[in-house]
């Protein structure tokens, strides 16, 4: 094995340790203000883009703009996806998420979320993002869970990792599915 095989093999060693040994972890993201353009999101300190982490906080931001602002929030998230932009059935799957002004969605992961307040979080806006024992099962992902004000458990956000560089992307997001609805679209409340 030649040195520069040795190096890759310690490198991919040392990310593959990183992934699997996660455990549970959780880390708070907390903005002053939500990001109303792409700038705006790059400007970040969480845009670094050096931990799943962040880029799972930041895909929530990213949802929130599309709900919107469609273009803005694509370019936010194609940006997010990195060398994977979205294709058209992943926009026509967005589209279809917030239709019926169902544009509250994303504002559901932030905290103070409920369906009591119809889904007006808290400001600052924080976001938790979680781990758990299965979150590095499989090497050069990471599968992260955001709590939701208006559903049971949190909810699932995959990322990937650019072994290039070490950077997170956003890979597969599982955070616009159905939840409560809020006060002021239930008949029965």
């Amino acid at each position: 094995m030649g040195i520069f095989d040795k190096l890759k093999h310690s490198a991919m060693d040392t990310v593959m340790t990183a992934a699997t040994s996660i455990g549970n972890k959780s880390e708070a993201f907390t903005f002053a203000a939500l990001p109303e353009s792409l700038a705006e999101m790059q400007a970040l300190p969480q845009a670094t883009l050096d931990t799943p982490f962040q880029t799972a906080a930041l895909t929530v931001l990213a949802l929130c703009a599309y709900a919107a602002d469609r273009q803005i929030g694509q370019d936010m998230l194609n940006w997010l996806r990195g060398p994977r932009p979205l294709n058209g059935q992943d926009i026509s799957f967005l589209n279809d998420r917030f239709r019926d002004g169902k544009t509250y969605l994303p504002f559901t992961y932030f905290a103070g979320s409920t369906p009591d307040n119809n889904y007006t979080p808290t400001q600052p806006y924080t976001i938790q993002v979680e781990s758990n024992h299965v979150s590095g099962e499989e090497q050069g992902y990471m599968k992260l869970f955001i709590p939701c004000g208006g559903a049971d458990d949190p909810r699932p956000i995959k990322l990937r990792q650019r072994v290039s560089d070490g950077k997170w992307f956003l890979w597969e997001q599982y955070l616009l599915t159905g939840v409560r609805t809020p006060k002021a679209a239930d008949p029965w409340a």
